[in-house]
């Protein structure tokens, strides 16, 4: 850098004028000294690593290096990821996908260009969203996040199957809560990924145990990610794991970030829980709250068995009562001495009773019995039964009753 006599400024308001021929002693730069002077001016007063919310515009790939526009609508900058950096990042952004970018400031000096240098970048809040809205309007039509298809879950599940990253705290959390409410629950663990873009690795996962979920004996799988915010939990937005999910053999219950955070998995899943945790005090029961149950319920067993021994209590003490009045032996003597009384009754209603007295019946030829003189004719055979034999007769004559007199008291006036 070269110095000379430096020219007398003029300040008119917003403009400047630098007459030649003064000298103010300022500096003074080749294009290449100049270019250089501010590169290190940007290297010593600018942070060597900064965030970067933006919109990516017109990416390309060029010799193996992604090259794109960094946007916010107001302003620009270009950006570029290195090929050796891209090969190692699980996001590749798309035309309008928002990002954030972790990056540091290029300057070639030989050109004075201002680039920024992509060092890692993920998906941004709104371009989650965008990409879970797009993926709800695909399978909701084939009604897969309808309540009626979605399956209870079993009451006392002898195995189970987590689908979690190991290790972790909300696996630590899962497997301490499952031998605190029911340790009788065998729990399967099965190691996936859940960071970056593992949908691929978490399907292939998922397939695998949902096959052998019969033969393993699992009757629910628990798809669980603990913390993180809403761009983690972008892989599980997929449409493939949704499809997994929804036609599994066996109840899927998830549990996935927070409890404000809903995916697409979620949403077609059986059931969602707030949290890891709480998908596992959804699935199992709790032992304490169990064993309450089971004492309530034996106490009102006893009580039942106790109301049913004493209603059988007291209907024995009834009939015992009973039994005290009625006794068999007297019961007895009483139906003889009612026997008798109808056999004294029978025998005085007897017509060999009444033969013994003096009467007798008579019957005509044909064996019926003559009741009246308008059954009898002159010269008719008749048998006159008595109490100790019968005798034949014939009619010689016929006498009827004569009629009472017409004074007696007892006709009708």
């Amino acid at each position: 850098m070269t110095t000379e006599s430096a020219w007398p400024l003029v300040d008119h308001g917003s403009v400047v004028e630098v007459p030649f021929g003064s000298n103010q002693g300022l500096p003074r730069y080749s294009v290449a000294s100049f270019n250089q002077a501010v590169g290190q001016l940007l290297e010593r007063g600018f942070a060597p690593r900064f965030l970067i919310d933006a919109t990516v515009s017109r990416p390309q790939i060029k010799k193996g290096h992604l090259w794109m526009t960094l946007t916010d609508g107001d302003a620009s900058v270009s950006a570029v990821i290195w090929a050796s950096q891209l090969a190692r990042l699980t996001f590749r952004p798309e035309e309008g996908d928002g990002v954030v970018v972790v990056g540091k400031l290029n300057f070639w000096a030989a050109r004075a260009s201002l680039t920024v240098q992509v060092l890692d970048l993920r998906p941004s809040l709104s371009s989650v969203l965008r990409q879970f809205e797009r993926t709800l309007e695909r399978l909701a039509p084939e009604g897969l996040f309808q309540p009626e298809r979605k399956r209870p879950l079993p009451e006392a599940p002898g195995t189970i199957a987590l689908l979690t990253s190991v290790p972790s705290s909300a696996l630590a959390d899962m497997l301490r809560t499952a031998a605190e409410r029911w340790p009788t629950t065998r729990v399967l663990v099965v190691p996936i990924p859940v960071q970056g873009a593992v949908e691929a690795q978490i399907c292939c996962t998922f397939s695998a145990l949902a096959t052998r979920a019969e033969a393993l004996g699992v009757e629910a799988i628990v798809l669980a990610r603990g913390g993180g915010n809403r761009e983690d939990l972008a892989v599980f937005d997929g449409e493939a794991l949704a499809r997994l999910v929804a036609h599994c053999p066996v109840p899927v219950v998830t549990g996935l970030g927070h409890e404000d955070d809903t995916t697409i998995a979620d949403l077609v899943a059986d059931y969602r829980a707030a949290t890891p945790t709480a998908a596992i005090v959804a699935l199992l029961s709790d032992r304490p709250a169990a064993l309450q149950r089971l004492k309530e319920a034996r106490r009102q067993l006893q009580s039942l068995l106790q109301l049913r021994i004493q209603g059988a209590r007291l209907r024995l003490q009834d009939r015992r009562d009973r039994l005290k009045t009625l006794q068999p032996l007297e019961l007895i003597g009483s139906r003889r001495r009612e026997l008798a009384h109808r056999r004294a009754l029978l025998e005085a209603l007897s017509p060999q009773k009444l033969l013994g007295k003096g009467f007798c019946l008579i019957r005509d030829a044909s064996g019926q019995l003559v009741r009246s003189t308008s059954q009898l004719t002159t010269d008719q055979e008749l048998l006159i039964q008595l109490a100790d034999g019968s005798a034949d007769a014939r009619i010689t004559a016929i006498q009827p009753s004569p009629p009472p007199p017409a004074s007696s008291p007892y006709s009708r006036r």
